[in-house]
C-alpha cells in the first residue's frame, strides 16, 4: 500500500510539472458517469457507487480549486434519470439532501458559490428548501463556483428559452431582429456563466447525453474509460494536459508554417480573376 501511495504521489508530481499554469481552463464541465456500473462490477448495490461518486466529487472540487479553475459544472441528475428504478431515484434524491446538509458549511467556508441548474419543481420540499438556503448562503462567495445540474436537460432548456423569447416578441417587448446569441444566452439557465472550455466524460461513453447543448458548442471534449468512482486527481490532471495540447481554432484554421507562400498563392489567384 505504501509503495502504491508513493507511486501515486510521484505520478501526481510528474503530471503537475507538465501543466501550463497559464492555460488552466476557467470552466470545466463533467458528466460523472459510471457509478452504477462500478458498483455492479464489484458485486455491490448501485447505491454504493453513488456514495463513492460523492467522495470523488469532493476531491475533484478541491483539485479544481487548487489549480485555479473558476467554475466546475457537474451533471448530477438528468431529466431522463427519472426512468430509473424508483428505489434508485429515491436514494439519489435522499443522497442529494443528506450530502448538502452535511457539506454546505464547509463549502461556504471554502468561499465556494453553489448553484443548482435545472427544474427543481418535482423535488420534495425538504430538498428544495436546503437547495434554496445553500444558494442564498453562498451567493456572495467569489473564489469558486460549483454548478450542479439536477433534473436538467439541454433540449428542455433551449425550448424554455425559445418560449420566453417568443412571448417577449409577441407582446412587443422585443423585435425579431433583436434576437441574437447574446439575447438567447440571457434566457438560459446558465446566464452569466462563461461557457465551458473543457467537457470531461467518464465511463467511455461517446455522447453528451443532453447536457449543455448550447453551451458546449466550442468546448473541447475529453473522454476517459475510467468510471467516475475511480476518477482521481491523476485522471483530472491528464484531462487538463490533454486540453492544453489542443489548438482551439473556433472554426478557423491552424497557424500556417508557410504563410508567405499562402499569401502569394491567393494573391496570384485574385490577379488571374
Amino acid at each position: 500500500m505504501r509503495l502504491n501511495n508513493l507511486q501515486t504521489k510521484k505520478e501526481n508530481i510528474n503530471l503537475s510539472n507538465k501543466l501550463d499554469k497559464e492555460r488552466i481552463p476557467e470552466h470545466v464541465a463533467i458528466i460523472m458517469d459510471g457509478n452504477g456500473r462500478w458498483a455492479t462490477k464489484k458485486g455491490l448495490p448501485r447505491s454504493f457507487g453513488h456514495n463513492k461518486g460523492v467522495s470523488v466529487l469532493k476531491e475533484i472540487i478541491k483539485v479544481s480549486k487548487n489549480l485555479d479553475c473558476k467554475v466546475l459544472t457537474v451533471y448530477a441528475f438528468s431529466t431522463e434519470n427519472w426512468t430509473r428504478p424508483f428505489k434508485e431515484v429515491d436514494f439519489l434524491i435522499n443522497l442529494f439532501e443528506k450530502v448538502l446538509k452535511k457539506e454546505i458549511s464547509e463549502i461556504h467556508q471554502e468561499s465556494i458559490k453553489i448553484k443548482f441548474i435545472g427544474d427543481l419543481t418535482p423535488f420534495p420540499n425538504s430538498l428544495k428548501s436546503i437547495i434554496n438556503s445553500s444558494e442564498a448562503l453562498t451567493k456572495n462567495n467569489k473564489n469558486f463556483t460549483l454548478n450542479i445540474c439536477v433534473n436538467y436537460g439541454g433540449r428542455q432548456e433551449i425550448i424554455k428559452a425559445a418560449r420566453k423569447i417568443a412571448i417577449k416578441s409577441s407582446t412587443g417587448k422585443i423585435k425579431p431582429s433583436d434576437i441574437d446569441e447574446q439575447l438567447f444566452n440571457s434566457e438560459l439557465l446558465t446566464h452569466g456563466i462563461k461557457d465551458p472550455e473543457l467537457l470531461i466524460r467518464t465511463s467511455g461513453e461517446k455522447r453528451i447525453s443532453n447536457f449543455l447543448l448550447w453551451q458546449l458548442a466550442y468546448s473541447e471534449i475529453y473522454i476517459t474509460d475510467v468510471l467516475w468512482p475511480d476518477f482521481t486527481e491523476i485522471e483530472f490532471l491528464k484531462a487538463i494536459i490533454d486540453y492544453q495540447s489542443r489548438n482551439r481554432r473556433f472554426g478557423g484554421i491552424e497557424s500556417l508554417s508557410n504563410e508567405s507562400f499562402e499569401d502569394s498563392y491567393y494573391s496570384s489567384l485574385s490577379k488571374n480573376d
